[in-house]
């Protein structure tokens, strides 16, 4: 499998590259991304054959059946992680909370963030392509909450590897940043960065695209990379959870081998529903992805509109922080799907340019065969979680807002999978307060929900408030590059 890229080819970069080279230097021409030309079949086929497979064995066909140039072994270990998680035997869930909707729970695994689970096999089959070749990298992230933990658990302690993680400051939640600035390991930096993730990820990008930047890690003989989800390595696993909760509707005897359903993603930066759409494309029958967003609600306007319009909206902090995105990386790849490279790259020029962009209509009635979107208030968020607490399920602020998608945006009453991305613990001052008990402390809302709710805190939540913190450094964005190449 080739991967080629999404604003077209500048001459400068092969036309197109295996898939090793596309995740160790997912930066393509034009600061564009990699996209596979093409995707694998999941026909009936596949599905009927994958009823009663464990989730490795569905992954390994799965990749099997891409075409990349990564050995088996590395592969079968890379999955292995999934071990890890709390039901090795089911590291996703899938639970029934109405007739026909159901939760696909993809935070059960080390950082209790859906983050796990396309971080851990790719980020051991980055770290072997690097040790394979012999090469040193830089792995950059910037965070809106999970992908920082889940990139550093990955990372940690493997051999030709640095991490240096950005956040915003003040902009995660407190778990969330703990989980951050309390990793040990030598080969991690994290940094706190003054604005919001925007900014983190636009800093992010300029790095990854600087010559001057790599030719300074060069010097110091280090390649760059990135964790984020403009790395193809992250969108391949995310394909692979939509297929089991797809397969997991059928083993429950919810629907019938072939029968269409609507998936609910909650939408930031737009991977998760990349997998979904990927998935869709290949052959999974799926109705129609359904966006929800919170009230930086740019993909509901995208979505509606055909207008991506950034130019006089500030982002607004929410109580679901990975939704708190105006710019979100991987509608590139959708509309390159769409739309091909050169009116891609005429869009995210106009993006880049003027803060904005327009389909046309014929373009916007193509996005709209695929997708659908709303967004929900804090306030509905918090009644949701209010009334889904009453019922014995627990769920956090991100995935509150999936209901109202499923309510007002289903053309017809067909069975409905709600993709849940972070465990409540995460969360735990909004579902407090959502629950009728307002607390600004982590500990005493982890508590009192264990308490009153009767679910459990896993051991490595309770754990992160007794460890010390090693990461105390706040930067202003252009200081970034100064703290990253003092860390090396």
């Amino acid at each position: 499998m080739q991967f080629i890229e999404t604003r077209g080819n500048d001459g400068k970069k092969p036309s197109s590259v295996q898939f090793s080279e596309a995740i160790l230097s997912p930066s393509a021409s034009y600061g564009g991304l990699y996209v596979p030309q093409a995707l694998p079949n999941l026909d009936k086929d596949f599905l009927e054959k994958h009823l009663s497979s464990h989730y490795k064995t569905l992954a390994l066909d799965f990749l099997d059946r891409f075409g990349i140039d990564i050995s088996k072994e590395v592969l079968e270990s890379a999955v292995s992680r999934y071990d890890g998680f709390d039901d090795p035997q089911n590291p996703v869930p899938v639970v029934q909370i109405e007739n026909d909707c159901f939760v696909s729970e993809l935070y059960h695994g080390q950082t209790r963030a859906f983050k796990d689970m396309a971080l851990q096999p790719f980020g051991y089959i980055l770290s072997k392509s690097a040790q394979a070749r012999g090469e040193n990298y830089l792995i950059m992230a910037a965070t809106s909450g999970d992908t920082g933990p889940a990139t550093l658990e990955t990372f940690k302690n493997q051999a030709n590897i640095k991490v240096a993680c950005l956040y915003p400051d003040g902009g995660t939640s407190d778990v969330q940043r703990l989980q951050m600035v309390t990793e040990d390991a030598k080969n991690l930096k994290v940094i706190g960065v003054k604005g919001n993730f925007d900014d983190t990820q636009h800093a992010l990008k300029e790095l990854l695209a600087s010559e001057d930047f790599k030719q300074e890690l060069a010097a110091r003989g280090i390649k760059l990379s990135a964790a984020n989800s403009v790395n193809f390595g992250r969108i391949i696993f995310q394909i692979i959870y939509h297929i089991h909760s797809y397969l997991e509707l059928v083993r429950q005897s919810a629907i019938k081998m072939g029968e269409a359903v609507y998936m609910v993603v909650p939408s930031g930066n737009f991977g998760n529903a990349l997998g979904a759409y990927y998935a869709k494309k290949a052959g999974l029958p799926v109705k129609k992805i359904l966006i929800a967003s919170n009230i930086n609600n740019i993909l509901t306007d995208w979505i509606k509109t055909g207008i991506y319009d950034i130019s006089d909206r500030e982002l607004i902090l929410t109580e679901s922080p990975a939704m708190d995105i105006l710019k979100s990386s991987n509608i590139e790849r959708v509309m390159f799907d769409k739309f091909g490279a050169q009116r891609t790259r005429e869009l995210m020029e106009d993006l880049n340019r003027n803060n904005r962009f327009q389909l046309t209509a014929e373009e916007l009635a193509s996005l709209q065969e695929d997708f659908a979107a709303t967004f929900s208030s804090d306030e509905e968020g918090e009644a949701v979680i209010a009334a889904y607490a009453k019922k014995g399920y627990i769920m956090d602020p991100h995935t509150a807002t999936c209901l109202k998608a499923y309510e007002t945006l289903r053309e017809e009453k067909t069975p409905t999978i709600l993709y849940s991305t972070a465990e409540w613990t995460k969360f735990s001052t909004t579902v407090s307060k959502a629950l009728g008990h307002e607390v600004q402390s982590d500990v005493e809302a982890l508590a009192w929900v264990s308490q009153h709710a009767g679910v459990p805190v896993p051991s490595m939540i309770n754990d992160l408030f007794r460890k010390p913190v090693i990461h105390d450094i706040v930067v202003e964005k252009e200081d970034i590059k100064g703290e990253m190449l003092n860390f090396l």
